[in-house]
């Protein structure tokens, strides 16, 4: 993990004890409220060098004590597999300990480090970077595994989760913005929407399942300052279908070419984070006419990173391209129900992430080379 990242104040040591006498007993030392930081994250985190001057970043999972469990499992389950593959390219940052009960990782604290969501917005994440980053994740899906310890796990992810199209529990329901709950009628009423969905998700039982990251997004990625490229986030691994991985790293262009449709510097809520002033949204004929434009130039990133994944996979099933345009497509409708979270009304860019995503979910055979995953990328 980094040290140079954008830190926060994390939860008190007084008030997680547990933290240093996890790591006391990995007999790495123990860390203080007043060296340590955090990084923003759905986790519970603490990043520090400790008394015995080992650089930590130490994630407590917050979550049930039984999915605690299995995104634990998951991320040792990770770091073995890559370390057992012994490939100077596929990286992770190594694993020092666990402790499942108090829901502890501690990986060791890379330095000098930039995530890809931080390369891309500097405009830094290049072809180059993509091509290794696309054959860091094609040595990942060929990473021998049969006798990993412990085993991969083997469920399906969890999303696209079907039973929501039809519909929500109570509790969501309740905890939903008015920006979420139009969304979701949206997608609720849309057939040729949840029918796409649903073949997603049947396409995807039939193909031969590798080990897969599942959760591929630009901030899993990490270049230390000698140029290292690392996958970090282990907490969904499993035995899945390639193209999950594939199409999220397409999905996370192709939200970029979407959101760079209001411009540098604007948020999703429409803001000038520059100026503290409120831009108009952008027109449905901007959103058009600038998303071409925003894809036309971020669509090499995709053809490198693939052209990097067939580079070390001689293997590749010829439906993976069109199965990672759909999953492209829905990352791009679970982008946009993100944003929906953040805001009481349903703007114009969620809109417009939403239906670019359905169009390539609905049909993705039609999209593989405009999405960059043709077979001359």
């Amino acid at each position: 993990m980094s040290s140079d990242r954008r830190s926060y104040q994390p939860v008190s040591l007084d008030q997680a004890p547990e933290v240093n006498e996890f790591l006391d007993s990995l007999g790495l030392g123990k860390l203080t409220d007043s060296e340590v930081t955090a990084y923003l994250g759905r986790n519970d985190n603490w990043v520090g060098t400790t008394s015995s001057g080992v650089g930590v970043f130490v994630k407590r999972v917050v979550a049930s004590p039984e999915e605690a469990a299995r995104r634990i499992r998951r991320s040792v389950a990770l770091d073995a597999v890559i370390r057992r593959a012994g490939t100077p390219e596929l990286r992770t940052p190594r694993l020092l300990g666990h402790h499942t009960p108090h829901h502890l990782m501690a990986h060791e604290l890379l330095t000098g480090v930039s995530t890809g969501a931080e390369l891309a917005a500097d405009k830094d994440f290049d072809d180059e970077l993509a091509h290794r980053a696309g054959r860091l994740i094609g040595l990942l899906h060929g990473a021998p595994y049969g006798d990993a310890e412990p085993a991969l796990d083997d469920a399906p992810p969890v999303l696209p989760d079907l039973s929501m199209n039809e519909a929500l529990p109570l509790p969501m329901f309740m905890s939903l913005t008015f920006a979420e709950v139009n969304l979701w009628g949206i997608v609720q009423q849309d057939e040729v929407l949840v029918g796409a969905l649903r073949d997603l998700r049947e396409r995807e039982r039939h193909v031969e399942h590798r080990p897969a990251h599942c959760d591929l997004r630009l901030d899993q990625f990490l270049r230390d300052a000698d140029g290292g490229l690392y996958l970090t986030d282990g907490e969904e691994f499993r035995l899945a279908d390639p193209a999950r991985d594939v199409g999220a790293f397409a999905g996370e262009w192709l939200y970029q070419a979407v959101i760079g449709i209001t411009g540098v510097g604007t948020d999703d809520s429409g803001e000038d984070a520059a100026e503290g002033g409120i831009r108009a949204e952008p027109t449905h004929e901007d959103i058009v006419a600038r998303g071409s434009r925003n894809l036309a130039e971020l669509r090499p990133r995709i053809e490198a990173f693939w052209a990097g994944y067939r580079a070390v996979r001689d293997d590749v099933d010829e439906g993976l391209a069109v199965r990672a345009t759909a999953v492209a497509g829905w990352h791009l409708i679970d982008r946009a129900l993100a944003s929906a979270a953040k805001n009481t009304r349903l703007l114009a860019l969620t809109r417009a992430a939403m239906g670019i995503g359905r169009t390539a979910l609905a049909d993705p055979e039609r999209f593989v080379t405009a999405m960059g995953l043709g077979e001359q990328a």
